[in-house]
This record gives C-alpha cells, sequence and structure tokens, in this order.
C-alpha cells in the first residue's frame, strides 16, 4: 500500500518518472540479463502507475570487456522491450557505447521514449566526442556538465562557464 501511495504523490505532484541504476562491471551475459530483467520488473510496476521508468545499467568504462558487456546489454533490452505493453515506453540511459550507433536498435525501439547518454566519467569534451558519433542519444551529462564550476566563482563567470558546457553538449546531442 505504501508504494501506491507514493506513486499516487508522484502523480499528483507532477513527476514524470524514476530511475533504476545498476554497475556493470564484466561481460557476464547471464548477469547482465538478470540485471535488465530486473530493472524492466521495476519499470513496469513504474509503468502500470502512470510514470515513466527511466532503466539505467552503466557498464563501467573501466571494463576489460566493456565492448562484450555491451552487446550483451544490447541483446538484453531487445528481449525485454518486449515486455513492455503496447503503447507504452520507457526510458533508457546508457554509457555511450564503444562502439559507434550499436545502440541504434534500441533508439528506434517504439517502445523506448528516449535514449540518453551517461558521460560514465569522460571529461566533457571526450563524452562530448564520443557522443556525437551516436545517432539518437542525446546527453544526460551529470559530472561533464558541472566540471568547470567552482563555488568561487561571480554569478557571471559561473552563468557563464554553465552556458559554455550546456551548449557544447547540446550540440554533441544533435549532431
Amino acid at each position: 500500500m505504501a508504494d501506491a501511495w507514493r506513486h499516487v504523490r508522484a502523480n499528483a505532484a507532477g513527476i514524470f518518472g524514476t530511475k533504476m541504476r545498476s554497475v556493470v562491471h564484466e561481460a557476464n551475459q547471464q548477469g547482465i540479463a538478470d540485471a535488465v530483467r530486473q530493472q524492466m520488473d521495476f519499470g513496469l510496476q513504474i509503468l502500470s502507475h502512470g510514470l515513466v521508468p527511466i532503466l539505467e545499467p552503466e557498464v563501467s568504462l573501466k571494463s576489460e570487456t566493456r565492448g562484450e558487456a555491451e552487446a550483451h546489454l544490447l541483446a538484453a533490452f531487445q528481449e525485454q522491450l518486449e515486455r513492455v505493453p503496447e503503447g507504452q515506453q520507457v526510458m533508457l540511459k546508457l554509457t555511450i557505447p564503444s562502439e559507434p550507433n550499436l545502440y541504434l536498435p534500441l533508439v528506434e525501439h517504439p517502445k523506448v521514449l528516449r535514449l540518453v547518454a551517461l558521460s560514465g566519467g569522460y571529461e566533457r569534451d571526450e563524452a562530448c566526442r564520443e557522443l556525437a558519433k551516436n545517432r539518437g542519444m542525446i546527453a544526460s551529462f551529470s559530472r561533464a556538465t558541472l566540471q568547470d564550476l567552482r563555488a568561487q566563482q561571480s554569478d557571471e563567470e559561473f552563468d557563464a562557464a554553465l552556458g559554455k558546457a550546456i551548449d557544447k553538449i547540446a550540440a554533441a546531442s544533435v549532431a
């Protein structure tokens, strides 16, 4: 009952959605499939309450088997997206893939509202370069957006640094 009440309050407050996050450190096919299935289980509950689930299994940039892990992640999502009811969509928040456009089938999937990219620990310039190689992905960069902001900056310096970061990231999102 408490969960239902939280969703009622979230809907009343105009909340769009909520996310689940996990981290993939290696290309363990079964582990990745299990993580994606678990995220989709929660995602379907969130959908049933009128909210948009944001599924975020981040593949570590430091993984020695990153490319293989990303391929397993793609396959797991292609399978799990079949569980999403017709006419409904989820959002995916994934690390920028090491192979450009690897996730294009997810970008184009009718049950994916949007595929947003994590900067994953890249510095902003590198994150923007990598994102620009991937059609249809848009940025959701937290650390990369904030990297040049300092408490000691004047309001004008802060606004200028933030504006420059946003402009660069927006440009990479539509490249």
